[in-house]
């Protein structure tokens, strides 16, 4: 069985340089994923989902703070020590199907191929025919991909990230612009993956329905953690530094430079707004 790898950041921060500016895509992310979870990233687009997960990958660099996977930092090591990282231990889907897959090649032939940089490194990879099967396209290995429904093309891209059996599974929107059928093989093939391997899977999505068959989801707002999910419950997250993002629904009765009062009384805390408006400034 696979070793699920732990992600942990602690202080991530990523800026971009954009048309003379800097951007922000995160200012400080303190997240944990435990080994062998399935955890989906949720937000508005350009809260910096990607880019978390593209750090979680070791394909950039952060700007600042700390990216571990597993016993790796990874903002630490050499360009040579993260291809051999990736090659052995991530697999990554990137959003649309045939970024993932060589055209030319049928399912089975990319399988092969996507493993060959682990297999020059002496490490053991699982026969194609068993990552094909765990996805459930071994009836379809030898087929064209240009005769295959998009569906299935997703699933291959899926073997080929997972070829080399990572400990860590990486997807950007990997369910987007499938059917509802379609969409669901890719989420179920997902977590038979978690199940029957015990590899950590880290997913983005902006699809409600994907959410909610995911055991926990994580919001990002504005380069930040700004809310969980867990079996259905909604949390707001406390950061490092004690700041508390509200949920959408609150945003209306604490605008931004609201003055509020906290207060506990056995144990429970209230936020009061109070009378006056906001804080001068």
């Amino acid at each position: 069985m696979t070793r699920g790898l732990r992600v942990t950041t602690r202080g991530l921060v990523h800026i971009y340089r954009a048309e003379g500016h800097d951007v922000a895509a995160l200012s400080g992310v303190d997240l944990t994923v435990a080994p062998g979870e399935v955890v989906g990233l949720l937000g508005p687009s350009g809260a910096g989902k990607s880019t978390l997960l593209t750090l979680f990958g070791g394909l950039m660099r952060p700007s600042a703070g700390r990216v571990l996977v597993g016993d790796h930092e990874l903002s630490t090591m050499s360009e040579a020590d993260l291809d051999g990282f990736r090659a052995a231990e991530v697999g990554l889907v990137l959003q649309g199907a045939a970024r993932n897959l060589l055209p030319y090649f049928t399912a089975r032939q990319n399988v092969d191929f996507a493993q060959q940089p682990a297999r020059r490194a002496g490490r053991d990879v699982p026969p194609p025919g068993e990552v094909l099967e765990l996805v459930g396209m071994d009836g379809a290995a030898t087929r064209p991909l240009g005769s295959l429904p998009p569906g299935q093309l997703q699933l291959a891209a899926l073997a080929v990230a997972l070829a080399s059996r990572p400990g860590l599974l990486l997807g950007d929107e990997p369910t987007s612009q499938l059917h509802h059928s379609s969409r669901d093989l890719v989420l179920d093939t997902l977590h038979r993956v978690n199940r029957e391997w015990g590899t950590t899977v880290v997913v983005v999505t902006h699809d409600p329905d994907v959410a909610a068959r995911l055991p926990r989801t994580v919001t990002i707002r504005d380069g930040r953690v700004g809310g969980e999910g867990r079996s259905g419950e909604e949390y707001a997250v406390v950061s490092a530094d004690g700041s508390l993002p509200l949920p959408p629904a609150a945003v209306d009765a604490f605008p931004p430079g609201a003055l509020v009062r906290v207060h506990e009384i056995e144990g429970v805390w209230t936020l009061v707004p109070e009378s006056g408006g906001l804080q001068d400034g």
